[in-house]
Protein backbone atom coordinates (compact mmCIF):
# COMPACT_ATOMS: atom_id res chain seq x y z
CA UNK A 1 0.00 0.00 0.00
CA UNK A 2 1.34 3.47 -0.86
CA UNK A 3 0.54 6.84 1.64
CA UNK A 4 -2.69 7.94 0.21
CA UNK A 5 -3.78 4.14 0.63
CA UNK A 6 -2.66 4.62 4.34
CA UNK A 7 -4.28 7.93 4.72
CA UNK A 8 -7.80 6.26 3.20
CA UNK A 9 -7.50 3.63 5.57
CA UNK A 10 -7.14 6.13 8.84
CA UNK A 11 -9.94 8.07 7.21
CA UNK A 12 -12.02 5.65 6.96
CA UNK A 13 -11.70 4.94 10.97
CA UNK A 14 -15.12 5.83 12.71
CA UNK A 15 -15.26 8.50 15.33
CA UNK A 16 -17.65 7.77 18.04
CA UNK A 17 -17.94 11.66 18.85
CA UNK A 18 -18.60 12.81 15.77
CA UNK A 19 -20.37 9.75 14.32
CA UNK A 20 -18.71 9.81 11.12
CA UNK A 21 -15.71 8.61 9.56
CA UNK A 22 -12.44 10.33 10.36
CA UNK A 23 -12.07 11.77 6.97
CA UNK A 24 -10.54 15.29 6.60
CA UNK A 25 -9.27 15.26 9.86
CA UNK A 26 -6.51 13.10 8.47
CA UNK A 27 -4.14 15.53 7.12
CA UNK A 28 -1.35 13.06 6.03
CA UNK A 29 -0.08 9.44 6.87
CA UNK A 30 3.63 8.45 5.88
CA UNK A 31 5.02 5.30 5.65
CA UNK A 32 8.47 4.36 5.42
CA UNK A 33 10.81 1.27 6.60
CA UNK A 34 8.06 -0.32 8.50
CA UNK A 35 7.15 2.78 10.34
CA UNK A 36 4.40 5.32 9.99
CA UNK A 37 3.44 8.90 10.76
CA UNK A 38 0.32 9.74 11.16
CA UNK A 39 -0.95 13.37 11.33
CA UNK A 40 -4.93 13.75 12.47
CA UNK A 41 -6.60 17.82 13.50
CA UNK A 42 -9.78 17.04 14.89
CA UNK A 43 -12.24 19.88 15.01
CA UNK A 44 -13.36 19.48 18.61
CA UNK A 45 -11.39 19.28 21.80
CA UNK A 46 -10.08 16.38 23.12
CA UNK A 47 -7.63 15.14 25.45
CA UNK A 48 -9.03 12.51 27.16
CA UNK A 49 -9.57 10.51 23.70
CA UNK A 50 -6.25 11.62 22.03
CA UNK A 51 -4.31 8.53 23.51
CA UNK A 52 -7.25 6.43 22.76
CA UNK A 53 -7.31 7.56 19.67
CA UNK A 54 -4.10 6.88 18.22
CA UNK A 55 -4.23 3.32 19.39
CA UNK A 56 -6.98 2.55 17.12
CA UNK A 57 -4.97 4.45 14.54
CA UNK A 58 -1.84 2.12 15.39
CA UNK A 59 -3.71 -0.79 15.37
CA UNK A 60 -5.63 -0.16 12.01
CA UNK A 61 -2.61 0.59 10.44
CA UNK A 62 -0.34 -2.29 11.97
CA UNK A 63 -3.19 -5.19 11.39
CA UNK A 64 -2.00 -6.05 8.12
CA UNK A 65 1.44 -6.92 9.24
CA UNK A 66 3.36 -4.19 6.87
CA UNK A 67 4.11 -1.61 9.55
CA UNK A 68 5.70 -2.50 13.38
CA UNK A 69 5.62 0.70 14.55
CA UNK A 70 3.42 3.88 14.36
CA UNK A 71 3.47 7.60 15.72
CA UNK A 72 0.21 9.67 16.27
CA UNK A 73 -0.17 12.98 16.63
CA UNK A 74 -3.36 14.07 17.50
CA UNK A 75 -3.86 17.90 17.77
CA UNK A 76 -7.46 20.14 17.43
CA UNK A 77 -8.86 23.84 16.44
CA UNK A 78 -12.11 24.59 17.20
CA UNK A 79 -14.07 26.56 13.93
CA UNK A 80 -16.66 28.78 14.07
CA UNK A 81 -20.11 27.89 12.77
CA UNK A 82 -22.84 28.99 11.62
CA UNK A 83 -25.43 30.63 13.16
CA UNK A 84 -29.27 31.11 12.98
CA UNK A 85 -31.16 33.71 10.37
CA UNK A 86 -27.74 35.79 9.12
CA UNK A 87 -26.82 36.99 12.80
CA UNK A 88 -23.35 38.18 13.41
CA UNK A 89 -21.55 36.04 16.00
CA UNK A 90 -20.46 37.60 19.24
CA UNK A 91 -17.31 39.66 19.45
CA UNK A 92 -14.77 36.98 21.62
CA UNK A 93 -16.99 33.57 21.14
CA UNK A 94 -16.64 31.11 18.27
CA UNK A 95 -19.64 29.10 19.31
CA UNK A 96 -22.83 29.50 21.73
CA UNK A 97 -24.10 26.12 22.64
CA UNK A 98 -27.77 26.51 24.56
CA UNK A 99 -28.48 23.99 27.04
CA UNK A 100 -32.47 23.74 27.08
CA UNK A 101 -35.12 21.80 28.80
CA UNK A 102 -38.44 21.35 28.44
CA UNK A 103 -39.81 21.30 32.08
CA UNK A 104 -37.85 21.98 35.29
CA UNK A 105 -36.26 19.89 37.75
CA UNK A 106 -34.45 17.39 35.21
CA UNK A 107 -30.74 19.12 36.12
CA UNK A 108 -30.24 20.88 33.55
CA UNK A 109 -28.05 23.71 35.57
CA UNK A 110 -26.19 20.68 36.99
CA UNK A 111 -25.52 19.34 33.75
CA UNK A 112 -24.63 22.85 31.90
CA UNK A 113 -22.07 23.26 34.63
CA UNK A 114 -20.52 20.25 33.98
CA UNK A 115 -20.62 20.17 30.52
CA UNK A 116 -18.65 23.64 30.43
CA UNK A 117 -16.31 22.21 32.75
CA UNK A 118 -15.56 18.89 31.22
CA UNK A 119 -14.94 20.94 27.71
CA UNK A 120 -12.68 23.04 29.27
CA UNK A 121 -10.87 19.91 30.39
CA UNK A 122 -10.89 18.49 27.17
CA UNK A 123 -8.65 21.61 25.82
CA UNK A 124 -10.80 24.39 24.88
CA UNK A 125 -11.62 28.09 26.33
CA UNK A 126 -15.13 28.16 27.50
CA UNK A 127 -17.12 30.22 29.21
CA UNK A 128 -21.28 29.61 30.73
CA UNK A 129 -24.13 32.71 30.76
CA UNK A 130 -26.92 32.29 32.80
CA UNK A 131 -29.99 32.93 30.93
CA UNK A 132 -32.53 31.86 33.76
CA UNK A 133 -33.23 35.37 34.75
CA UNK A 134 -35.53 34.56 37.14
CA UNK A 135 -33.75 31.94 39.44
CA UNK A 136 -30.20 31.86 38.67
CA UNK A 137 -28.47 29.03 39.68
CA UNK A 138 -24.73 29.21 38.03
CA UNK A 139 -23.38 31.71 40.83
CA UNK A 140 -23.92 29.12 43.76
CA UNK A 141 -23.30 26.00 41.81
CA UNK A 142 -20.16 27.19 40.37
CA UNK A 143 -18.92 29.04 43.52
CA UNK A 144 -19.30 32.77 42.59
CA UNK A 145 -18.71 35.79 45.34
CA UNK A 146 -18.96 39.05 44.76
CA UNK A 147 -20.07 40.89 41.88
CA UNK A 148 -18.29 41.60 38.12
CA UNK A 149 -16.01 44.28 36.90
CA UNK A 150 -16.55 47.00 34.66
CA UNK A 151 -14.22 48.79 31.98
CA UNK A 152 -14.44 52.15 31.29
CA UNK A 153 -16.53 52.22 27.92
CA UNK A 154 -19.06 50.16 30.64
CA UNK A 155 -18.69 46.72 29.10
CA UNK A 156 -19.12 43.90 31.68
CA UNK A 157 -15.75 41.80 32.65
CA UNK A 158 -16.98 37.89 33.07
CA UNK A 159 -16.75 36.71 36.39
CA UNK A 160 -13.85 33.95 36.68
CA UNK A 161 -14.61 30.22 38.38
CA UNK A 162 -12.90 26.99 37.19
CA UNK A 163 -11.14 28.29 34.56
CA UNK A 164 -14.37 29.40 33.23
CA UNK A 165 -16.08 32.89 31.86
CA UNK A 166 -18.99 33.57 33.85
CA UNK A 167 -21.88 35.80 33.64
CA UNK A 168 -25.31 35.45 35.56
CA UNK A 169 -27.81 37.91 36.61
CA UNK A 170 -27.52 36.46 39.95
CA UNK A 171 -24.03 38.19 40.43
CA UNK A 172 -25.91 41.67 38.93
CA UNK A 173 -28.00 41.98 42.16
CA UNK A 174 -28.78 41.02 45.15
CA UNK A 175 -29.21 37.24 46.12
CA UNK A 176 -32.75 37.56 48.13
CA UNK A 177 -33.86 39.80 45.31
CA UNK A 178 -36.99 39.12 43.62
CA UNK A 179 -36.88 39.37 39.83
CA UNK A 180 -40.19 41.08 39.73
CA UNK A 181 -39.66 41.66 35.37
CA UNK A 182 -42.09 41.14 32.66
CA UNK A 183 -40.87 39.50 29.19
CA UNK A 184 -39.46 42.35 27.62
CA UNK A 185 -37.44 43.66 30.84
CA UNK A 186 -36.26 40.02 31.07
CA UNK A 187 -35.59 39.14 27.52
CA UNK A 188 -33.47 42.76 27.49
CA UNK A 189 -31.15 41.53 30.39
CA UNK A 190 -30.29 38.74 28.31
CA UNK A 191 -29.36 40.59 25.69
CA UNK A 192 -27.45 42.95 27.74
CA UNK A 193 -25.72 40.34 29.63
CA UNK A 194 -24.91 38.69 25.96
CA UNK A 195 -23.68 41.64 24.04
CA UNK A 196 -22.02 43.70 26.74
CA UNK A 197 -20.10 41.09 28.77
CA UNK A 198 -16.53 41.35 27.46
CA UNK A 199 -15.86 37.50 26.24
CA UNK A 200 -12.25 36.61 25.81
CA UNK A 201 -11.65 34.48 23.30
CA UNK A 202 -14.05 31.37 24.08
CA UNK A 203 -14.90 28.48 21.68
CA UNK A 204 -17.56 27.96 23.53
CA UNK A 205 -20.17 29.68 25.79
CA UNK A 206 -22.40 27.82 27.34
CA UNK A 207 -26.09 28.78 27.72
CA UNK A 208 -27.71 27.80 30.65
CA UNK A 209 -31.56 28.67 29.33
CA UNK A 210 -34.38 28.66 31.95
CA UNK A 211 -37.15 25.51 31.42
CA UNK A 212 -40.06 26.24 28.97
CA UNK A 213 -40.32 27.50 25.44
CA UNK A 214 -41.28 31.21 26.51
CA UNK A 215 -39.88 34.89 25.93
CA UNK A 216 -36.07 33.91 27.11
CA UNK A 217 -36.15 30.84 24.80
CA UNK A 218 -37.33 33.13 21.76
CA UNK A 219 -34.96 35.75 22.60
CA UNK A 220 -32.19 33.44 22.19
CA UNK A 221 -33.30 31.46 19.75
CA UNK A 222 -34.34 34.46 17.34
CA UNK A 223 -31.82 37.23 18.50
CA UNK A 224 -28.09 35.54 19.99
CA UNK A 225 -26.82 33.90 17.06
CA UNK A 226 -26.75 30.40 18.49
CA UNK A 227 -24.76 27.07 17.23
CA UNK A 228 -26.61 24.55 18.28
CA UNK A 229 -28.80 22.97 21.56
CA UNK A 230 -28.79 20.41 23.49
CA UNK A 231 -32.04 18.94 25.48
CA UNK A 232 -31.92 17.51 28.87
CA UNK A 233 -34.22 15.17 30.02
CA UNK A 234 -35.26 12.22 32.02
CA UNK A 235 -36.94 9.02 31.46
CA UNK A 236 -40.27 9.78 32.80
CA UNK A 237 -42.84 10.44 29.54
CA UNK A 238 -43.78 13.80 31.30
CA UNK A 239 -39.91 14.81 30.96
CA UNK A 240 -39.82 13.29 26.94
CA UNK A 241 -43.41 15.19 26.34
CA UNK A 242 -41.60 18.29 26.67
CA UNK A 243 -38.11 17.58 24.89
CA UNK A 244 -40.70 17.30 21.92
CA UNK A 245 -41.91 20.73 21.99
CA UNK A 246 -38.41 22.40 22.62
CA UNK A 247 -37.15 20.41 19.63
CA UNK A 248 -39.98 21.86 17.75
CA UNK A 249 -38.97 25.53 18.72
CA UNK A 250 -35.25 25.06 18.04
CA UNK A 251 -36.09 23.39 14.72
CA UNK A 252 -38.42 26.45 13.82
CA UNK A 253 -36.10 28.62 14.02
CA UNK A 254 -33.79 27.13 12.64
CA UNK A 255 -31.12 26.15 15.18
CA UNK A 256 -29.65 22.54 15.09
CA UNK A 257 -29.86 20.27 17.80
CA UNK A 258 -26.91 18.12 18.35
CA UNK A 259 -29.22 15.85 20.67
CA UNK A 260 -30.30 14.55 23.86
CA UNK A 261 -28.88 13.95 27.54
CA UNK A 262 -30.86 11.76 29.53
CA UNK A 263 -30.22 12.82 33.20
CA UNK A 264 -31.11 10.70 36.34
CA UNK A 265 -31.22 7.37 33.75
CA UNK A 266 -30.42 5.38 37.02
CA UNK A 267 -30.14 5.79 40.89
CA UNK A 268 -26.60 4.98 42.55
CA UNK A 269 -26.64 3.98 45.71
CA UNK A 270 -24.07 5.94 48.37
CA UNK A 271 -23.78 3.13 50.43
CA UNK A 272 -23.73 0.49 48.19
CA UNK A 273 -23.41 1.24 45.20
CA UNK A 274 -26.06 -0.63 43.54
CA UNK A 275 -27.49 1.37 40.03
CA UNK A 276 -31.00 0.92 39.75
CA UNK A 277 -33.58 2.69 37.12
CA UNK A 278 -36.37 4.50 39.58
CA UNK A 279 -38.03 6.69 36.73
CA UNK A 280 -37.83 3.82 34.05
CA UNK A 281 -35.67 3.22 31.12
CA UNK A 282 -35.19 4.11 27.70
CA UNK A 283 -37.06 7.95 27.55
CA UNK A 284 -34.24 9.54 25.95
CA UNK A 285 -33.12 6.69 24.18
CA UNK A 286 -36.79 7.06 22.35
CA UNK A 287 -37.17 10.71 22.46
CA UNK A 288 -34.09 10.82 20.49
CA UNK A 289 -34.76 8.12 18.06
CA UNK A 290 -38.22 9.75 17.27
CA UNK A 291 -36.79 13.32 17.00
CA UNK A 292 -33.87 11.76 14.38
CA UNK A 293 -30.94 13.23 17.36
CA UNK A 294 -28.16 11.57 18.87
CA UNK A 295 -28.24 10.59 22.16
CA UNK A 296 -25.47 12.09 23.80
CA UNK A 297 -25.34 10.07 26.72
CA UNK A 298 -26.91 9.02 30.26
CA UNK A 299 -26.29 10.61 33.64
CA UNK A 300 -26.85 8.95 37.25
CA UNK A 301 -28.62 10.73 39.63
CA UNK A 302 -25.83 10.80 42.48
CA UNK A 303 -25.71 12.29 45.52
CA UNK A 304 -21.80 13.06 45.15
CA UNK A 305 -23.07 15.25 41.79
CA UNK A 306 -25.69 16.95 43.56
CA UNK A 307 -23.56 17.75 46.80
CA UNK A 308 -21.02 19.18 44.99
CA UNK A 309 -22.84 21.92 42.76
CA UNK A 310 -24.29 22.77 45.85
CA UNK A 311 -20.79 23.64 47.44
CA UNK A 312 -19.54 25.78 44.41
CA UNK A 313 -17.13 23.17 42.72
CA UNK A 314 -19.10 20.90 40.47
CA UNK A 315 -18.08 16.97 40.02
CA UNK A 316 -15.76 17.64 36.97
CA UNK A 317 -13.39 19.55 39.11
CA UNK A 318 -14.60 17.90 42.56
CA UNK A 319 -13.50 14.20 41.56
CA UNK A 320 -12.46 14.56 38.24
CA UNK A 321 -11.72 10.59 38.00
CA UNK A 322 -14.65 9.82 39.53
CA UNK A 323 -17.17 7.88 36.51
CA UNK A 324 -19.77 10.64 36.95
CA UNK A 325 -17.03 12.87 35.70
CA UNK A 326 -15.88 10.46 33.48
CA UNK A 327 -19.60 10.78 31.64
CA UNK A 328 -19.71 14.30 31.47
CA UNK A 329 -16.37 14.47 29.72
CA UNK A 330 -17.56 11.70 27.04
CA UNK A 331 -20.79 13.60 26.65
CA UNK A 332 -18.81 16.81 26.33
CA UNK A 333 -16.72 15.07 23.41
CA UNK A 334 -19.48 14.16 22.01
CA UNK A 335 -21.49 17.70 22.19
CA UNK A 336 -18.63 19.20 20.36
CA UNK A 337 -17.77 16.22 17.96
CA UNK A 338 -21.59 16.81 16.24
CA UNK A 339 -21.34 20.44 16.21
CA UNK A 340 -18.12 19.90 14.56
CA UNK A 341 -20.03 18.91 11.47
CA UNK A 342 -22.30 21.37 11.12
CA UNK A 343 -21.67 24.30 8.67
CA UNK A 344 -19.43 26.57 9.20
CA UNK A 345 -19.28 30.49 9.27
CA UNK A 346 -18.86 31.98 6.10
CA UNK A 347 -18.71 35.41 6.27
CA UNK A 348 -15.81 37.55 5.63
CA UNK A 349 -15.24 40.26 8.05
CA UNK A 350 -13.60 43.15 6.41
CA UNK A 351 -11.62 45.61 8.21
CA UNK A 352 -13.19 49.17 9.14
CA UNK A 353 -11.55 51.95 6.89
CA UNK A 354 -12.14 54.91 7.88
CA UNK A 355 -11.26 58.25 5.39
CA UNK A 356 -10.14 61.36 6.64
CA UNK A 357 -8.88 64.41 4.98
Amino acid sequence: MNNEEYKALVAAIEDPNTGRPLGDAVRGVAVSDRRAAVDIRLAYPAACWRDELAGIVSERLQADGEVDAVTVDVDWQIPQHAVQGGLDPIEGVKNIIAVASGKGGVGKSTVSANLALALAAEGASVGVLDADIYGPSQPRMLGLKGGPETTENRRILPMRAHGLQVMSIGVLVESDQAMIWRGPMATQALQQMVSETLWEGLDYLIVDLPPGTGDIQLTLAQRIPVSAAVSVTTPQEVAIDDVRRAVAMFNKVKVPVLGVIENMSTHVCSSCGHEEAIFGTGGGARIAREAGLALLGQLPLEAAVGRSTDEGTPVVVAQPESASAQRFREIARRVAGRLSTQSREAKVRMPKIKITD
